[in-house]
């Protein structure tokens, strides 16, 4: 992912973690977020222990840790 959008992708993220305290809500408002601004399909996994294998569009993928936090984003579809 570019570097302006993984910035923006960590300052929704941090918004996102002060406003909610349920990681499902979380990843909820990120991928709204995102779809909102950058248009459909954006996916998004938040969590302490997960895997993952998924397919997304070139230049749009961003996984990186917030305090405890891993935040998967990517788009596809």
């Amino acid at each position: 992912m570019k570097e302006d959008l993984q910035k923006e992708a960590i300052n929704i993220a941090i918004a996102a973690c002060e406003k909610h305290g349920v990681e499902k809500d979380v990843a909820e408002h990120i991928k709204k977020e995102f779809d909102k601004k950058h248009g459909p399909t954006w996916h998004c996994i938040v969590g302490r222990n997960f895997g993952s294998y998924v397919t997304h569009e070139t230049n749009h993928f961003v996984y990186f840790y917030l305090d405890h936090k891993a935040i998967l984003l990517f788009k596809s579809g």
